[in-house]
């Protein structure tokens, strides 16, 4: 397994796509956090997260996959992807409910368009992972629900789980011949960020945000991992109003902050259904009611 996941993690890299290990069989960076960090190796001044890491390097992707079978996670900032994934309803009541690929294609169909040519993987879940190569000049990030219902993408900030990855709901398996086609002009207008004049924080201050949020993560997902019957839904609630503030910041990725605590709520003992739906309600509140740092609510 070692062998085959060095091979494809190689593979990617040779296309010029940044990978970087996930834990085995799991959606989740392998790299130490920043209270960890030993200061050293590829850490040495300053800790450097898994976007930092990522490499197309092949001697450091052998040394990394040579100690565990690690999934791979590619890193669609420095990549320069830009990802639209298509989830699948967790509707239980009605196998017709629409889901994310349902969106995307009657998004593309008010556009006057078909849903793009390019390369896409299945995801463990049953979802589409749709690739694009960003366009020149212009930094887009993560969104969540932007473009449409069950519509997310993935850019700077983000990163996407690898074909050939397997986790215990199945396996990434790749649908098509690996032609990345350019993101269509419609939906970077969609993606593409309005203009807003420069009043963001210093440098100090976010730093020192960022590391507070990196903290709040790890223990908030603790309390989740940790609740007791009874507890466990309210105490997922809590945890995702409070970190949606610093994904409404840019201090965390929503779909970190949302895997990270989808994995602590099943382990915790609620269903994937439930914990989907308390995590979206939670965190779009908090997102929308925390828009300004500082003003926490």
């Amino acid at each position: 397994m070692n062998e085959h996941l060095m091979r494809t993690a190689l593979d990617a890299a040779e296309r010029g796509w940044y990978v970087f290990p996930l834990r085995p069989g799991t959606k989740r960076p392998a790299l130490h956090g920043e209270q960890s960090c030993p200061g050293t190796g590829p850490c040495a001044g300053r800790h450097r997260k898994w976007e930092q890491r990522a490499t197309t390097d092949p001697d450091r992707i052998r040394a990394a996959w040579s100690q565990a079978p690690f999934n791979i996670g590619i890193a669609t900032g420095p990549t320069g992807l830009v990802v639209v994934d298509l989830d699948v309803s967790k509707d239980n009541s009605s196998s017709d409910a629409p889901g994310g690929a349902e969106s995307f294609g009657a998004l593309c169909e008010r556009a006057g368009h078909p849903v793009p040519t390019t390369y896409r993987t299945r995801t463990a879940s049953g979802g589409t992972h749709l690739y694009f190569t960003a366009p020149d000049g212009i930094r887009l990030t993560n969104t969540a629900g932007t473009v449409g219902e069950l519509v997310d993408t993935r850019a700077w900030g983000g990163y996407v789980v690898a074909a050939g990855s397997v986790t215990p709901a199945g396996p990434y398996e790749a649908l098509c011949a690996p032609e990345v086609a350019s993101l269509p002009g419609w939906l970077l207008r969609i993606l593409q960020p309005s203009p807003r004049a420069p009043q963001g924080p210093s440098v100090a201050v976010t730093a020192q945000s960022s590391r507070y949020a990196d903290v709040a993560l790890d223990a908030e997902t603790r309390n989740v991992a940790t609740a007791q019957p009874g507890a466990r839904e309210s105490t997922l609630f809590r945890a995702a109003r409070a970190l949606g503030r610093f994904v409404a910041w840019g201090d965390l990725p929503r779909h970190v902050v949302e895997q990270a605590l989808q994995e602590a709520g099943e382990a915790a003992g609620l269903s994937a259904s439930e914990c989907r739906s308390t995590l979206r309600s939670a965190l779009n509140w908090s997102i929308t009611h925390n828009q300004r740092r500082g003003n926490a609510a």
